[in-house]
């Protein structure tokens, strides 16, 4: 199916959940994940309007950096090696991955004049397959981040648990809104928290309806 008719679905899908929850739509950012497809498929979603990518390598990343450039705004979305840092830090936009403080030092290091806008990743659903923090490490942690001004922490991200159980995601989901909404009450200027990555293609109407304002779409948007 063509780009353009799955955006259509899926932004009517965004419109009725937004609805349901009392948001405006256009609160709701769409990452286009693009780490399985080609280039071409990555740019077909920007000629339908998609202005937001996401990958999670570094190497797919600037396989389509190098034809794409910096038309879209770039999100890095996968667990970033330290390491591997110097590789994207001056063609993203949002790291997504945020969830050490050595991540945090290689990444205030390298950012040179610029204000690195990131998410902290937290595991919501304690499930050992996952990356990111324990809940009752994120704000310790966000302390921590004061010491690395070239960081500025824009939201959370998180991703479900791997269950078909509604209810399950849904609280995984509304424990992260929880825990937005503590950091922005401790008014950090570097840490302003306003956003909410959350929500993929089998989950983003329930991340929606609980607060999400950037869901990461693959599968339903440009395919497998």
């Amino acid at each position: 199916m063509k780009v353009s008719e799955n955006l259509r679905v899926l932004q009517e899908k965004v419109k009725e959940a937004s609805q349901r929850s009392n948001r405006d739509p256009e609160e709701i950012k769409i990452i286009a994940v693009t780490k399985y497809v080609t280039t071409e498929r990555a740019s077909e979603a920007l000629e339908c309007g998609v202005t937001h990518l996401g990958e999670n390598r570094d190497e797919g990343l600037l396989e389509k950096w190098s034809t794409i450039g910096d038309k879209p705004t770039w999100h890095f979305i996968g667990t970033l090696q330290t390491r591997k840092v110097k590789n994207i830090i001056d063609k993203v936009d949002y790291i997504h991955s945020l969830d050490r403080v050595s991540l945090a030092k290689e990444i205030n290091a390298r950012a040179g004049d610029r204000t690195i806008s990131c998410f902290v990743q937290v595991n919501a659903s304690g499930e050992e397959s996952k990356h990111g923090l324990t809940p009752e490490m994120v704000v310790p942690f966000i302390k921590e981040l004061e010491k690395h001004p070239k960081i500025r922490v824009e939201g959370l991200m998180t991703m479900a648990p791997f269950t078909e159980d509604d209810t399950i995601i849904r609280q995984s989901f509304q424990s992260l809104k929880n825990l937005q909404l503590e950091i922005q009450h401790m008014d950090l200027p570097y840490a302003p928290c306003m956003e909410l990555s959350m929500g993929m293609s089998n989950d983003f109407e329930i991340a929606i309806e609980e607060g999400s304002t950037m869901i990461r779409i693959g599968t339903a948007l440009v395919g497998e």
